[in-house]
Order: C-alpha cells, then structure tokens, then sequence
C-alpha cells in the first residue's frame, strides 16, 4: 500500500469493539492488530480541548468554554486565575496551551483561543502569551499579552483551526512559532494572498515576523509575510518529528482528511484539490500528479476527523518511536501511523467508543488523551 493508496480498508466491521468496563475507571482497549492498552481514567473536565505537560510532570488544561486547569496526574485539577472571556460556541473558544520553550526560564505559555468583534457578528482565532505564576495558594496568569489575530474576523463558528508548535531546539527552526490558521468554512481565503485564513504560519516567539518566510513580498498589507504554507483547511494537529521534519493534518470535507509533510513555500491545494467532496455532494478534484499542489502523505475515506497529534519519542511504547498518534473525532478513535522518513501509512486504530480530542506523550512516555465533549475524561494509556 503506498502513502498516497486511501486508508479506508479499516472497515468499522474490524474494529474491536470497547469492553463495557470503559465507563469504569481503568479499563482496556485493544486495536485493529491486536495491541492492547492499558488505560485509567484520572478526572474529567467541562469539554476539553488542549493540554501541555509541565516540567514538573504536572499539566495545563484547555477546556472550550474558557477555562485554564492545572492538574496533577492523580487527577486534582485547580482552576487556573486570570483567564480572560473568549468566543465560546460552535467550534470556537479557548484552544490550544504550549510552553515557551524556554518556560523554566520564564514562565512563558500561548494560548490560542476565539474572540468576537461588532457584539459578536464577526469572529476570529487569536494567540496571547502570559506568565504563568504557581508560586502562591491559586495559579494565576500574569503580563498576558495578545500577540497575533486572524485577518479578517469573519462571520461564523467554525474552522478556527488554532493549533501551535515551537521549533525545536536544536534545528533551523529553533524558537519559532508554527500556528494553524483554518479557513473559516469559507474556502476560497485559503488560496487568497491578502487574508492569513487557510494558512500555516512562522513568527516569531513575541508574533512578530521573521526574516525568511517564503511568501514575504506577496499579498497586501503585508499578512504574506507570516505565511509558511498556504491551501489548508481545518488543521486541528501539528507536531514535528525527530528529524525536526513538520507535519499537520486537516480535515477534509465529506472524505479526504489528509496528514500532510509540511514544507516552506508549499501550496496544498485546498479548495481546488481534495480526496472528498463537498457537502452538498459536488465533487471537488481530485488531486493529479501534474496539478502544481503538494499531496497528502496519507488520507482517509471514510473520514476519521483528527484532532491532536503527537510523534511519540518514548520508550514506554518502544514500537511507536517515531510515529504519529492521531485522535479521532467522528470516527471515535485513537489511530496510531507509522511515520518511515516522508511516508505515512496508518498501522494500527484502537475503538474508544468516545469522540477523543487530544493526545500528547507524558514525562515518563505514556500517552495521555483528552475525551471530547462534556465529561470528558483524561485517560492515562499504558501498555496492557
């Protein structure tokens, strides 16, 4: 099966199916190839959406509606002080929480999250940075700073996309900020050179612009200039690998999530090229070797609707080194890709039962993930 051959022949016939004891507490899941997980669930939160580890093996909490969460891996969860009111409905509120990378030594985090303008005719994804301050009785956030907006605020709650990654140390990208920025359902902006809708970009730590990005002396108002990737649509994970090589996956209409190899200058085609179609059934072409776009590295028919991403490094699951760990939305799934160089070709899919949000590595290499929805459980995965 090459990279680009569709991965839908994991039949939801196949797949096994949750034991009735995943409502308790601790619980086992196996997937499509026999693996089988070990997994216990810690606390449950009010529709979370993020989360990030702290040096400490603590964690940050995003949940939608607007709340910040320092939790421990026991499960005690203490609110977090001097959040700020975001856009909560539809795909929109509080989202994505990263450490600077240098957050020992001050205390940086990013969050990403929707706010309105004209009382809420009109919406957009934006970034602040604050300092995160656990010294007292209550955490709290301070010196919080917006430092990057989607251009423009649109009509509608959806497709924000919002998802961030640090350069890591260590490579040519080093201390840069990657963000996803999502269409807005709107298609068109994502080939559009005036509009930062539709893009991957590159800032720098504080959101200013870097020298470099290749699309610096295109479009107006200079927004070009933030640009790394342009043809995106609802990218809702992004992580690089160990050869520092970045990857994101989106969302494709009905048909066509795509995991994509992302490259400075590439256009991905959307909404000209995609392996689905339309909603409303019009189909939209598919991609050609000979079209000028970059095609996906994998995608999938029937959807799964991804959302997180992580490239394991762990040794706690030592077949996974270097592999993408997607969580699955529609498809209720956690899917594990086996990452070889630039291929990818989805190997094994464990049935949650549950719509899953997010997934990240821990401290000592388990795999924590993030239930969608109200009651959302974090869930610690071991091996069984």
């Amino acid at each position: 099966m090459t990279a680009q051959t569709i991965l839908s022949s994991l039949a939801l016939s196949t797949l096994i199916a949750l034991p009735a004891s995943a409502q308790d507490d601790s619980f086992s899941v196996t997937g499509t190839e026999g693996t089988a997980l070990a997994a216990e669930a810690v606390t449950d939160f009010d529709e979370p959406w993020a989360m990030t580890f702290l040096p400490d093996g603590t964690a940050l909490v995003t949940t939608k509606p607007g709340t910040l969460f320092h939790v421990t891996q026991d499960g005690e969860k203490t609110e977090i002080q001097g959040m700020w009111e975001v856009a909560y409905g539809g795909q929109g509120g509080l989202g994505d929480v990263v450490l600077h990378p240098d957050f020992e030594q001050n205390n940086l985090i990013y969050l990403s999250y929707v706010e309105s303008l004209d009382d809420g005719a009109t919406k957009g994804a934006a970034v602040s940075r604050a300092k995160l301050d656990l010294s007292g009785d209550t955490p709290k956030l301070t010196d919080i700073e917006k430092i990057w907006t989607q251009q423009p605020h649109v009509p509608g709650s959806g497709h924000f996309s919002h998802r961030i990654a640090f350069g890591p140390k260590g490579s040519d990208q080093e201390g840069y900020l990657f963000l996803t920025s999502g269409e807005r359902q709107k298609q068109t902006p994502a080939q559009d050179k005036d509009v930062n809708l539709g893009k991957i970009l590159r800032l720098n730590d504080d959101g200013s612009l870097p020298e470099g990005n290749p699309f610096a002396e295109e479009g107006g108002e200079a927004v070009a200039d933030e640009f790394w990737t342009t043809g995106h649509r609802n990218m809702l994970g992004i992580a690089f690998d160990g050869e520092n090589r970045l990857w994101a996956h989106e969302m494709g209409p009905r048909g066509g999530d795509e995991l994509n190899l992302i490259e400075p200058g590439n256009n991905y085609g959307w909404p000209q090229r995609s392996y689905g179609d339309n909603y409303s059934g019009v189909p939209i072409t598919d991609h050609s070797a000979d079209d000028g776009f970059t095609k996906p590295k994998a995608y999938w028919n029937p959807v799964i609707s991804p959302a997180g991403l992580v490239i394991y490094s762990g040794d706690v699951f030592s077949d996974w080194q270097g592999d993408a760990l997607i969580g699955g939305l529609s498809s209720k799934a956690l899917i594990q890709v086996d990452l070889d160089g630039e291929t990818a070709q989805e190997a094994e899919r464990f049935e949650w039962g549950k719509r899953i949000r997010e997934v990240e590595q821990g401290p000592d290499g388990a795999i924590w993930v993030l239930e969608d929805e109200a009651g959302g459980r974090l869930v610690k995965l071991t091996p069984a």
